[in-house]
């Protein structure tokens, strides 16, 4: 596994290093995939807000690609969160791609041996027209419905794109490729 540590608006010592490589060795023991982990450290400038110290880690694998964030007063309360996440996440991972056997419909196991989580479940479907227009436009548009998200049709391409607003308040643009 190779780990990158970054920092954020602080400086990375050795003994952060050290053990956030500690820690999230745990993972590697769990993922037989050759991965690459990115680890970003930062504290938040604003005063108000006591849990600063901000944990944010992206796992390659050949599957999916597992990413977490958690904030708590101090850097290794944050690492030590996140890796608490990652590790449900990679457990979850792990339990999608081992088949099962037998068929279990009835203790909330499908046919293709995938356990089904009460908290992964669709509990709502809408259907909407998607209308042809610019990035500029569809952000416009996100800003009047008051979503986090907004789906519309590029005028340029005529693919299906989406834009978001990120956490650091800029938006994102999704451009599909098929």
């Amino acid at each position: 596994m190779r780990l990158q540590v970054k920092g954020k608006n602080v400086e990375v010592s050795d003994a952060i290093r050290e053990y956030a490589e500690e820690k999230l060795s745990k993972l590697e023991r769990q993922l037989a995939d050759p991965t690459r982990v990115e680890l970003e450290l930062a504290v938040e400038k604003n005063p108000s807000i006591s849990q600063n110290h901000v944990a944010e880690a992206t796992i390659w694998t050949k599957g999916p690609v597992l990413r977490a964030r958690e904030a708590s007063a101090d850097h290794k309360a944050s690492i030590d969160q996140l890796v608490e996440k990652l590790e449900r996440q990679v457990k979850r991972y792990r339990e999608k791609r081992r088949p099962r056997r037998g068929t279990a419909v009835d203790a909330g196991i499908p046919q293709d041996g995938v356990p089904i989580d009460e908290d992964l479940r669709i509990v709502k479907s809408k259907q909407f027209a998607v209308k042809p227009m610019s990035a500029e436009e569809a952000v416009l548009q996100l800003e009047l419905v008051g979503h986090d998200f907004f789906v519309f049709q590029n005028a340029d391409t005529g693919d299906v794109n989406v834009v978001y607003r990120r956490r650091d308040r800029a938006y994102g643009l999704i451009e599909p490729q098929t």
